[in-house]
């Protein structure tokens, strides 16, 4: 490989993915990102307050759930429309991830969780990364009166700025996991070397899980992990709470 192509080509040839498209979506993806992400457990607390989840195997079987037939699935499944409408200039598959994204909540917490980061993401991005494709997604969601669901904003802005799907996908999901790790370590709790275990224990799921949700036929789309959804449900009516889902 000649020593001239730089870093950036040499990043895209080796990964699909370029240096300064590296930085971004670890910005983007970073806890430190202001979305909020801190402040949702996503079901988690309800499971931990009924004994569901107790430590890092249960909080590690847990999370697998969500990622392999839960929400995480559903998520993965509309980041892939959402990019491929940016990707190919389809509108009417944007308006259709938009309106999916809106609907597919199993509940009001859940859809808060996702609607407010989405929100906080798609605002962030438009300002400090802008695009016109970012432009025409706030204007989509403005037009059809919708709510933009997390996994469609990331989706939207990373093919927006030519991020790759797959590994797009991948840091999405992982950065969706490590999230309700950090809830576990807070909740159960657990030391910061249990929420790594469990880190490190998800990773061939959350890989499998981005290079299935690619393959899937896109009408094939919905959740079964109905624990996790009864959980979400409780948590709205939960005496004491640290956590908004």
């Amino acid at each position: 490989m000649p020593k001239v192509a730089g870093v950036d080509i040499i990043m895209t040839i080796e990964t699909g993915i370029s240096g300064t498209q590296l930085q971004r979506l670890l910005t983007w993806l970073s806890p430190s990102f202001p979305v909020g992400a801190f402040s949702y457990s996503h079901g988690l607390e309800a499971a931990v307050e009924d004994g569901l989840v107790s430590d890092r195997e249960t909080l590690a079987a847990w999370i697998r759930t969500i990622i392999a037939t839960g929400s995480g699935r559903i998520d993965a499944a509309l980041f892939r429309a959402a990019w491929t409408a940016i990707d190919a200039e389809d509108p009417d598959l944007l308006d259709c991830a938009l309106e999916r994204g809106d609907a597919l909540q199993a509940t009001s917490e859940l859809g808060l969780e996702t609607t407010a980061q989405g929100a906080a993401f798609l605002s962030a991005a438009a300002r400090h990364w802008p695009h016109i494709a970012i432009d025409h997604v706030c204007d989509r969601v403005e037009a059809l009166d919708r709510r933009v669901v997390y996994p469609v904003a990331v989706g939207s802005v990373a093919a927006a700025h030519d991020v790759a799907l797959l590994p797009a996908l991948e840091a999405y999901l992982h950065a969706f996991a490590a999230n309700i790790v950090s809830a576990g370590v807070r909740l159960i709790p657990l030391g910061q070397s249990d929420g790594l275990h469990v880190l490190a224990t998800l990773e061939p799921e959350i890989v499998a899980a981005a290079r299935v949700a690619l393959d899937r036929a896109p009408e094939d789309i919905g959740s079964a992990a109905f624990m996790v959804d009864w959980a979400s449900s409780i948590h709205e009516t939960q005496y004491t709470r640290l956590f908004r889902s």
